[in-house]
């Protein structure tokens, strides 16, 4: 096989304001901005709020949970889709919306998921077997992606277990 080069192209909505975007996709980024409040940050001090729209019209909150025995805490996106996968177990995701500040202050460039959280978002995904929107919202942009592949081109998605 020969060596080939590739390109990888993503695609998304940037907004400088909530108020350019469908009415709806602007209560799910207030149900984001809310949900921080229930962030317990108090080591790194970066609190998260994610908001969940489920197909159903529900709309959940997360928050990150810090603790001190790092890394037993767990971040917004995560709280948020595993109570949904509890509470809601046959119920798509529609898209979820996540806000993060430091110190504080709403960063002004969207903070992106961590690698864990997005692996979570592609295990709901294909289990729905529909696309999941994220929007990432920020002080100075907003930006939605048409679904997780945007954020995780190269997801996990096959586990080959040998049993010995």
């Amino acid at each position: 096989m020969e060596m080939a080069e590739k390109q990888l192209n993503i695609t998304y909505q940037e907004f400088s304001f909530p108020e350019e975007m469908s009415v709806r996709d602007q209560e799910l980024v207030k149900a984001a901005l809310e949900a921080r409040e229930g962030s317990y940050s108090p080591y790194s001090h970066f609190q998260v709020g994610a908001a969940l729209l489920l197909a159903n019209g529900v709309v959940v909150r997360g928050a990150n949970q810090e603790n001190v025995a790092y890394p037993s805490g767990l971040c917004a996106e995560r709280t948020a889709m595993f109570w949904a996968g509890a509470n809601y177990p046959d119920v798509p995701f529609d898209t979820l919306a996540i806000a993060g500040w430091d110190h504080g202050v709403l960063c002004e460039s969207p903070a992106s998921p961590c690698g864990a959280c997005r692996q979570v978002m592609a295990e709901y995904q294909k289990k729905q077997k529909s696309p999941l929107k994220i929007i990432l919202v920020g002080s100075k942009r907003i930006r939605k992606f048409a679904c997780v592949d945007d954020l995780l081109p190269f997801i996990f998605d096959s586990l080959k277990i040998s049993v010995i």
